[in-house]
């Protein structure tokens, strides 16, 4: 059980930086850091272009695949601890 906890903790960490790597590239209603990286130079271009969209997507499957690691490790830590309570 300790090898699936730390595959999991290792997974949350990398998860994490992900999802807020993904967060902070969509495009800004105000500017902000996607504006940084090229984000403004397509004002011309609607929020639903094939990058915007796969962003959408990617960010949405980051975000659920981060819950889900997070509710095991919860699961995990509860009932390997509780028992020695």
């Amino acid at each position: 059980m300790d090898v699936l906890q730390v595959i999991l903790q290792i997974l949350l960490g990398i998860t994490s930086l992900l999802l807020t790597l993904l967060i902070l590239l969509h495009k800004g209603r105000g500017g902000g850091l996607s504006d940084m990286f090229g984000g403004g130079m397509s004002s011309g271009l609607s929020s639903s272009g094939v990058a915007e969209r796969n962003l959408n997507r990617f960010t949405i499957v980051l975000g659920c695949t981060w819950g889900v690691v997070i509710i095991g490790l919860g699961l995990i830590m509860r009932f390997t601890s509780g028992g020695n309570s």
